[in-house]
């Protein structure tokens, strides 16, 4: 059989498996739950309720301004202090209809939630995974990920590492000390609480030493959690470190976490 045939049959018969699956677990809108058109899939009220972040943002922390600063892209804050990544993007603000999804994804086990997440973040992060070496995940202590039996965050790389053809590396960085969740705390405390907690797998050094590291999350707040990475993947000789995420905190009334 010609290569072209085998394809065309394979596509097939993954059409007609996705076709059987809906009829046996119609799809259902990812936030509200009515029924949609496709698994994975928003229905137009909850779609329109998504407030994506767009550009004008700041071109080194990805935080979004309020209004078109003309040639200035970069926040004050960030000109004499910068992180210690090189870049961050973010796919949408978090707000109470992001929240939702996110919530379920993260604690409701709702993955076919994922390839749309990945899709979305391929788009929003298309210029960090430009000339980018590796992907990782923002790791978990073994102890709360044995309490929440997967790592979001790393699902979320794992996906986007195989639609960019980029490889995903979710053992080099780990999480050493098991910190309280950051619910409610300010950013000083966040960056106290999560201070030393991450450091590079033992003999990892040489897959981080002059990569360009693309790091991903699901929900970016303060920045403490993704700043305490970069630095541990910093110390390691990593070329240049950025951030990706699924959804951003804005302190602008949206919503806080």
């Amino acid at each position: 059989m010609p290569a072209s045939s085998g394809l065309s049959v394979l596509s097939g018969l993954k059409h007609l498996a996705t076709r059987i699956a809906d009829f046996a677990l119609p799809p259902h809108c990812m936030g509200c739950g009515v029924m949609v058109s496709e698994q994975g899939g928003l229905c137009p009220a909850c779609w329109s309720a998504i407030d994506f972040i767009e550009r004008p943002f700041c071109e080194l922390s990805g935080l979004p301004f309020a209004y078109d600063p003309g040639e200035v892209m970069v926040r004050p804050e960030f000109i004499d202090n910068p992180p210690p990544y090189a870049k961050a993007r973010s796919v949408m603000y978090y707000n109470e209809a992001s929240a939702r999804l996110v919530l379920r994804f993260k604690f409701a086990d709702r993955m076919e939630a994922a390839p749309a997440f990945a899709q979305w973040m391929m788009r929003a992060g298309a210029e960090l995974l430009d000339g980018a070496d590796l992907i990782l995940p923002v790791p978990l202590h073994r102890k709360r990920l044995f309490s929440r039996r997967f790592n979001q965050s790393a699902e979320l790389a794992r996906r986007v590492a195989k639609l960019a053809h980029l490889p995903f590396a979710p053992g080099l960085l780990v999480r050493v000390r098991a910190t309280r969740p950051q619910i409610g705390l300010s950013g000083t405390a966040r960056r106290r609480n999560v201070a030393g907690a991450f450091r590079l797998a033992d003999g990892a050094g040489a897959g981080i030493a002059g990569k360009i590291v693309v790091l991903v999350d699901d929900v970016m707040t303060t920045g403490a959690t993704v700043e305490a990475c970069a630095r541990a993947l910093n110390a390691a000789g990593a070329r240049e470190v950025r951030v990706l995420s699924l959804a951003r905190v804005v302190q602008d009334g949206k919503l806080s976490i």
